[in-house]
């Protein structure tokens, strides 16, 4: 992504440059904000700045080339009538300040080589008359279905955002793994990088000064023999990969269709889907307006067949629910 230059809006004057980072791309962590500051790379009106930096409307910053993951979204282009429609109907949750969506398999969350549809792309279908467009403040893998939340105002992305980076957050994912983990619950902490290599990129288990901790939490709910595993995982981290690498390798129990991670253990003979069976299945988080949100999706398709075919109960998903 090229280096951009974007107006103070008349409605942004006098807030804190750092907050205005945060307000349009709530993804970008302050740690990688205050290295482009240092170095820089950002600037107002062409001057070196501060975190603290108060900016008045009209004024132009310069915005680098963002980390991967933390670009701030491309112009969107007018969404198909078809899958808008589409769109709303994944819809679980809204109010003045928040939409939850059931984020379908094979849906990429943002742009990138070889992806020309995502959602980020398509966030004007979520507008339901507000003069806002929505605006993302986590992620999920492409692959990854489940609970997504995404902003209505600019102030509740700046809120959400920060409380995704800090520990306010109670994430519950379900899995389908290969094998039966031992113990059947437990902790992982295991640090991670990033390594490029012939296969492309991966997060792998590393001792490396550069590696960042990440922290799981696991508990196996069934087993079908040896054979497979219904885990609830809650992450107290948020890296990337972090289950997946988390259960193949901590584990030695990839998730079913992890081939990246599991390789062709992750495709075991007599499983018809190879999909990726990981599922973001309820998030508990504080609401911008006060209180907390509790909300939750339904198994997606693809594990719903595999749960009958290993004789799982199917559990009842509970209604969407802000908690005063």
């Amino acid at each position: 992504m090229p280096v951009t230059n974007r107006t103070v809006r008349a409605s942004d004057g006098e807030l804190r440059l750092d907050r205005w980072f945060h307000r349009y791309f709530p993804l970008l962590t302050q740690g990688a904000l205050q290295k482009m500051l240092r170095s820089g790379q950002i600037r107002v009106d062409g001057k070196r700045v501060d975190a603290n930096t108060r900016i008045l409307p009209g004024q132009v910053v310069r915005v680098p080339p963002m980390p991967e993951g933390q670009a701030p979204m491309a112009e969107p282009k007018p969404v198909d009538p078809r899958e808008a429609s589409a769109l709303e109907r994944l819809v679980i949750y809204r109010d003045d300040s928040i939409i939850a969506i059931d984020k379908p398999q094979g849906m990429a969350v943002q742009g990138g080589p070889g992806i020309a549809k995502h959602l980020d792309g398509m966030l004007d279908a979520l507008r339901f008359g507000s003069e806002d467009r929505p605006r993302l403040v986590h992620r999920l893998d492409r692959d990854t279905t489940g609970v997504m939340v995404l902003a209505r105002t600019p102030a509740a992305a700046s809120r959400l955002a920060s409380a995704f980076r800090g520990r306010d957050m109670q994430k519950t994912y379900w899995a389908i793994v290969v094998g039966r983990p031992h113990p059947l619950e437990g902790r992982i902490s295991m640090p991670l990088a990033k390594h490029v290599g012939g296969h492309g990129e991966r997060i792998v288990p590393s001792d490396a000064k550069d590696a960042t901790h990440a922290v799981t939490l696991y508990r196996t709910i069934d087993t079908a023999q040896k054979k497979a595993a219904w885990l609830e995982l809650t992450p107290l981290t948020g890296r990337t990969h972090q289950l997946r690498v988390h259960c193949a390798s901590a584990l030695t129990c990839p998730i079913l269709g992890d081939g990246k991670y599991g390789g062709a253990a992750a495709h075991p003979d007599g499983f018809g889907d190879r999909t990726l069976h990981l599922h973001a299945r309820a998030l508990r988080l504080p609401h911008p307006e006060g209180g907390f949100l509790e909300l939750a999706a339904p198994l997606p398709p693809h594990m719903k067949d595999t749960f009958t075919f290993l004789g799982f109960d199917k559990p009842r998903t509970p209604a969407c629910k802000r908690v005063r």
